[in-house]
């Protein structure tokens, strides 16, 4: 139980900015998070951790970060978060009249540098705009949080 409090929450801090670090630096998460399973289940380190993750209903590292930023957009869009946040997003205007122009969509600014699709203003859209318009269309955050975004994050 301690351990579970101290490192998952250690692991869930900022996990936000973590959104296109190198895979080196989330690859020494998922071993602590790996490890972490381990101790919870009371396996030995040789166990292949994907499985515990999974019966512990754990998204691995990058999963995770997908998940924080999707919620972290979703209670923006429903001004659940800071002010400042919401002022870098904007929704994309249809160019067309089509179905699928009822899902809201985000728009992406243009960027010059591999660091700068790091930042929240061209992430959160990015993301945004990945999942199905069934979870941008979800008005509910309750629905949203605790089905509809975990299960879109799972599957992909």
């Amino acid at each position: 139980m301690i351990a579970c409090s101290i490192v998952a929450s250690r692991l869930d801090y900022c996990n936000a900015i973590l959104y296109g670090a190198p895979q080196s630096s989330l690859n020494k998460l998922q071993r602590a998070q790996n490890n972490l399973a381990r101790v919870v289940c009371q396996q030995s380190r040789i166990t292949d951790a994907r499985p515990l993750l999974q019966s512990l209903h754990w998204l691995p590292i990058r999963e995770r970060i997908l998940y924080k930023m999707a919620l972290l957009t979703f209670k923006t869009r429903l001004a659940l978060s800071p002010p400042y946040l919401a002022h870098l997003l904007q929704l994309r205007p249809p160019t067309r009249l089509l179905r699928s122009s009822d899902a809201p969509l985000l728009t992406v600014p243009r960027t010059q540098t591999a660091l700068a699709t790091r930042a929240f203003s061209v992430a959160a859209p990015t993301v945004w705009n990945s999942l199905p318009s069934n979870v941008r269309l979800a008005a509910d955050f309750q629905t949203s949080e605790n089905s509809l975004f975990y299960r879109c994050i799972c599957i992909t």
